[in-house]
């Protein structure tokens, strides 16, 4: 079965455990920290290195202030296609939120656009 490239263009819904991230930091680093592991984790699952954080997501992680960040976040991630043409990546990431009520029993899934 042939290797699938990275150039693919997918959309994905995972949730992510911010708590995991930012346990045991000093309180006023730690939306600043929520974010770098939201992009570390985002980075690898769709394996390119530019990750672009929607505005809705930046303003959820930050609701709740610098200390208080939310415990859990489910995120639609899409690799899409870079306009750039002086781009150094053929691809980016683009992390969106999405509002659920509750996290239980749900994966990861592909999402068809």
């Amino acid at each position: 079965m042939p290797k699938k490239t990275v150039n693919e263009l997918v959309t994905r819904e995972i949730t992510v455990n911010l708590h995991k991230i930012t346990h045991k930091l000093t309180f006023k680093r730690r939306a600043p920290r929520a974010l770098k592991g939201l992009k570390a984790v985002v980075a690898k699952l769709m394996k390119t290195n530019d990750v672009r954080v929607d505005v809705a997501l930046n303003q959820y992680i930050w609701s709740k202030g610098v200390k208080n960040v939310p415990t859990r976040v489910r995120v639609r991630v899409s690799r899409k296609r870079n306009e750039d043409e002086d781009a150094k990546e053929k691809v980016y990431t683009l992390v969106s939120h999405v509002r659920v009520e509750s996290f239980k029993g749900l994966g990861a899934a592909n999402v068809a656009e």
